[in-house]
């Protein structure tokens, strides 16, 4: 089972108090060890204060070889340097020659620590040691002696108990964890605030689109919203573009093809009444027949291959669709086509390279795209005229020309050509009935009639990120702006040879 991603305030909150916390915590025993060492330091004046006392009452007695150190301390003197009766002290001295002078002696000797740099200017040393099972700390106090009768250097130890340290540091370890504690509940409350603030337009704009309709695909509303926010908003905005596009379609060619499909069943329908009243020979009642089905049968056929390329268009292949060969196809095409150019008698040439032309698409796509255009140029071209197919490689792009000789593209129709179900009433070509013929067929002539045929091509070329132009060509030796033939031009990019192994 996948577990829950958290929330964008979780993971705000956590990635701000976690490291907040763990810095707060090192700062804690910092802190704390910052105030235990300066109550040691405090309390550690308490035992060489002790140490002096004592070692101010030292004498020597005897004089020369024989002179040896006396001490007149009673232990009731010290009473005075314990603290509320919570610590006790002990001490010990020993004389010139480490012997004992005073004091408790089982008190441990001196351990001699290694010297460190210290508060004090007297010769002084402080360590943790243990006097019967008890931790205490030791202060060592190196006190010269010195008289008439001789000098020397006696040793001062003083031992006190830890109740008093401990009790402190309890204090001081409690009152740093209480602020810090206070601090870190200041810094959530802060932080919880702030990231319930920031995080609030998003909130509501997952209110604003849980609360819109099913059909309302209108831009979302960028402004006065965070700069964070403006990026997804924009992106929200254009997916909502794109799929408004894509449902208009899908509404337009639903409503167009049972508009489109409505007129060949009706004719179908009178056909066969036609042909069960006896209206017409049977023969001719079934050829009949079988055209409109004809029709019908190529209208949506083309319609679904409308509706591919559509979808073709709307996925954008032209990044990942496989590397077709072009001039293959064109050969393939023109060969599958040819028995057509063979009935009109065309003069038809093709003109391909020795070399592939590779290019980003399907193979089907290509394989519309090709057979429209050529089944129109063929379709509406005279009799025994020129028909040249061309393509070469001219830079980036991989271009085929389609030059057929027909009457050109009309001026009311231009606006028209790349409309889906374009019929040419109205529309008429290039003077003379030819070419009223033809300048219809160049828009309705792909679709045999049904106005699709450019539709599909200029979806198709679309989705393949080309271009497809259709340009009428002047006939320069009639003049008066007649029109030699119509030149289609499509447009798509190549991909070199290099990149297209690769």
């Amino acid at each position: 089972m996948r577990r829950p991603v958290p929330s964008l305030r979780w993971q705000l909150m956590l990635g701000i108090l976690l490291p907040v916390a763990l810095f707060m915590g090192i700062s804690t025993v910092v802190l704390y060890r910052q105030a235990l060492a300066a109550a040691d330091t405090a309390y550690d004046r308490t035992l060489l204060a002790s140490a002096k006392s004592i070692g101010e009452q030292l004498q020597i007695a005897g004089e020369g070889a024989t002179a040896s150190v006396q001490a007149t301390l009673q232990y009731s003197s010290l009473e005075a340097f314990e603290a509320d009766n919570r610590s006790r002290i002990f001490y010990r001295v020993t004389g010139f020659a480490d012997e004992m002078v005073s004091g408790f002696a089982d008190l441990p000797p001196p351990r001699h620590p290694q010297a460190a740099q210290t508060v004090y200017a007297a010769l002084v040393e402080f360590y943790d040691d243990s006097y019967r099972n008890e931790p205490v700390r030791m202060a060592v106090l190196r006190q010269p002696v010195a008289s008439q009768g001789g000098q020397g250097m006696a040793t001062v130890q003083v031992a006190e108990t830890l109740e008093l340290r401990e009790t402190m540091a309890r204090h001081i370890l409690l009152d740093t964890l209480w602020r810090q504690a206070a601090l870190l509940a200041l810094i959530a409350a802060v932080v919880v605030w702030v990231v319930q603030r920031a995080t609030r337009p998003v909130r509501q704009l997952g209110a604003a689109l849980a609360a819109r309709s099913e059909s309302d695909l209108s831009a979302l509303p960028t402004q006065g919203a965070p700069q964070e926010l403006l990026p997804l908003l924009e992106a929200t905005n254009q997916h909502m573009a794109r799929l408004s596009h894509l449902l208009a379609h899908q509404k337009r060619f639903v409503r167009d093809t049972s508009h489109q499909l409505r007129t060949p069943l009706a004719v179908l329908k009178v056909q066969v009444q036609s042909a069960r009243r006896g209206d017409v020979p049977a023969p001719q009642a079934l050829q009949e027949i079988e055209h409109t089905i004809d029709s019908a049968t190529e209208l949506a056929n083309q319609m679904l291959a409308l509706a591919k390329a559509e979808q073709l268009r709307q996925a954008n292949p032209a990044d990942t669709a496989p590397v077709q060969d072009w001039a293959g196809v064109v050969r393939q095409v023109a060969l599958d086509l040819s028995a057509l150019v063979g009935e009109r008698l065309l003069d038809f040439s093709l003109d391909m390279p020795v070399h592939p032309v590779p290019v980003h698409a399907h193979e089907w796509a290509l394989r519309e795209l090709v057979r429209n255009l050529l089944h129109n140029a063929i379709k509406h071209s005279p009799p025994q005229a020129p028909l040249a197919v061309i393509l070469h490689t001219d830079g980036a792009w991989a271009v085929l020309t389609i030059r057929d000789h027909g009457p050109g593209i009309s001026a009311a129709l231009r606006p028209h050509l790349f409309q889906p179900f374009v019929r040419e009433a109205g529309l008429t070509g290039q003077g003379g009935p030819a070419e009223s013929d033809h300048g219809a067929g160049q828009v309705s002539g792909l679709a045999a009639g049904a106005g699709l045929g450019l539709s599909i091509c200029h979806g198709l070329v679309l989705a393949l990120g080309g271009g497809l132009s259709l340009d009428n060509r002047p006939d320069h030796r009639s003049g008066a702006g007649r029109v030699e033939g119509l030149d289609t031009v499509v447009r798509l990019p190549w991909v070199p040879p290099d990149t297209a192994r690769d």
